[in-house]
């Protein structure tokens, strides 16, 4: 049986840099991936360019059941912490908007710098590899029956993601290990993910699936402003991948299609200058054409309605719906194409300071198999660099 200090399952994000802190500290580290590869959401993020942070991360950009666990973590390994890093691996990079940091080139270059900090720390990897039983030993540690053979960890560390995209791999093991161990798992939903229509919506809007348009999207307290983009199944962009992690089946949207600005004042203005315009012809000028045309043919009679036929209570009626776009999705596209999994281990059975199970010496939770889930924006890759920095200190 192979002995190690630190058995990591999960070749993500989150292992692979708890590995290779472990590996510095001294501790003899083996990471177990039971796909082909290690790293495969990170090569697919960011459209092949991985938004590896964010560097306005806060805890206020985390969803959690307990909202203050993340603090810890975040303060001790900070963006800046993780962009030292990724300069001194020569990795050219940018910011594309609101603090989101992107390789210049690709995704591929934070895979092979985390693999390289692997080699030099010399942690073990091993893919294609399953774990197929674990057990708490009676005298500290675990051991693990693989389809590699037997091992035996002093510490073990679960990083095996979330549910969300399943052809890259992700299962729900992680959660099976925790519950095993007595952990509570809270229920876990599709998050950062597009939404759906059906019936009359649908059918109103599927055919301008292309079309793209900055909204403010608000759903209760929270609210997001950004790109929103029709899809032939609903609708998606920015905006809404935001707002879905606060968004429950049922729930309308409410959707500002004039953010920060008052659009009865604007279609008081745009009558007293061009009253022979049409009312679809003048929105089409500060929204898409497409979008304008079918948005005119839903909500006036007659859709080629001219400004200067507006009265005041028509005006008031048309604003009220430019900043409220009355729109209830019926679903979201699920765990297919979902960034994220909400919920997961409860945190609130774990030290903030190690990610250590309070009911397990020696075993560790870190990344989106817990129940912190990031804002779009590299905030999630934050949070599975900070925490894994966390527990491998205390490893």
């Amino acid at each position: 049986m192979a002995d190690y200090d630190v058995v990591i399952i999960g070749g993500g994000a989150a292992g692979l840099f708890c590995a290779f802190n472990a590996g510095y500290a001294g501790r003899s580290v083996l990471v177990i991936e039971h796909a082909n590869k290690v790293g495969k959401k990170i090569l697919m993020s960011g459209g092949g360019r991985c938004n590896f942070t964010n560097t306005g991360t806060a805890p206020a950009h985390f969803i959690s059941a307990n909202p203050h666990f993340c603090k810890s973590a975040l303060a001790r390994y900070t963006p800046q912490d993780f962009i030292e890093l990724v300069e001194r691996h020569g990795i050219a990079f940018h910011e594309k908007e609101l603090g989101q940091l992107f390789c210049d080139e690709s995704s591929k270059q934070i895979v092979k710098m985390l693999l390289d900090e692997c080699s030099a720390a010399g942690v073990r990897i091993a893919i294609e590899c399953d774990v197929e039983k674990v057990e708490a030993l009676a005298g500290g540690g675990f051991s693990l029956a693989t389809t590699n053979g037997a091992v035996r960890a002093g510490k073990l560390v679960v990083a095996t993601g979330g549910l969300s995209i399943p052809t890259m791999g992700a299962t729900g093991f992680g959660y099976a290990l925790a519950r095993q161990f007595g952990h509570t798992v809270l229920p876990t939903r599709a998050g950062l993910v597009p939404l759906t229509l059906s019936g009359k919506p649908l059918e109103e809007w599927s055919d301008l699936s292309g079309v793209a348009l900055p909204v403010s999207t608000h759903c209760g307290t929270a609210s997001f402003s950004n790109q929103l983009l029709v899809t032939h199944r609903g609708i998606s962009g920015p905006a809404v991948l935001q707002v879905s992690n606060y968004w429950q089946p049922g729930e309308p949207l409410r959707i500002d299609l004039f953010p920060g600005s008052n659009a009865e004042h604007w279609l008081t203005a745009q009558a007293l200058e061009r009253g022979a315009a049409e009312v679809k012809t003048a929105l089409g000028e500060v929204l898409p054409k497409r979008f304008a045309q079918r948005f005119a043919e839903l909500h006036l009679n007659p859709a080629n309605k001219l400004l200067r036929q507006l009265n005041h209570a028509e005006r008031k009626t048309l604003a009220e719906k430019l900043h409220n776009w009355p729109l209830t999705p019926n679903g979201s596209e699920g765990y297919r194409t979902a960034e994220v999994t909400l919920g997961g281990v409860d945190t609130r059975e774990l030290s903030s300071a190690s990610m250590e199970s309070n009911r397990v010496p020696g075993l560790h939770f870190i990344g989106e198999v817990l129940d912190v889930t990031g804002w779009l924006g590299g905030y999630n890759f934050q949070w599975a660099w900070a925490s894994a920095y966390a527990c491998a200190q205390k490893l």
